[in-house]
């Protein structure tokens, strides 16, 4: 059943070249429009959770968001709960471009789930979550350095 993975990761790939060659002009690439899209839909949110929503690593999170920054899409602002977080939120700049980036997401679901029905849309969504759910134990611990036992 390895079709099943492989499937899903050449679906991730076309995404994301379509995306980065789409937002190229606006400097956005190797997937930095993701941390973009969900810092605008999360407003205040501090790297560390930006890393978990996305299952990212933390090192990789804090590249994209120092690049995000250095382009004037987002900014970080002290915490005014705790002052050793901070908290990330769009630019007026960053805020600008998310109605594009929307656009081209909800586009690119749209012409992935063409000809799928309501009920086939909410079954593929589930067995998804099914999937996240049975992997993120593993995914916390290999992020963690432990090596799992297969």
């Amino acid at each position: 059943m390895q079709q099943i993975l492989r499937k899903i990761g050449q679906l991730s790939r076309c995404f994301e070249t379509i995306s980065n060659i789409e937002f190229k002009d606006y400097n956005l690439g190797r997937g930095q429009y993701l941390y973009l899209v969900r810092i605008n839909e999360n407003p205040g949110i501090i790297q560390g959770q930006l890393a978990e929503l996305l299952n990212i690593d933390r090192t990789s999170v804090a590249k994209a968001i120092k690049k995000l920054e250095s382009n004037g899409w987002v900014e970080k602002r002290e915490s005014s709960l705790n002052k050793k977080e901070l908290q990330l939120f769009p630019t007026e700049k960053g805020k600008d471009i998310y109605s594009f980036l929307k656009r081209e997401g909800d586009y690119s679901s749209e012409v992935a789930l063409r000809d799928f029905s309501e009920e086939e849309k909410q079954i593929l969504l589930s067995m998804l979550d099914r999937m996240k759910q049975n992997i993120q134990p593993d995914w916390q611990l290999v992020k963690r350095g432990i090596k799992r036992d297969y």
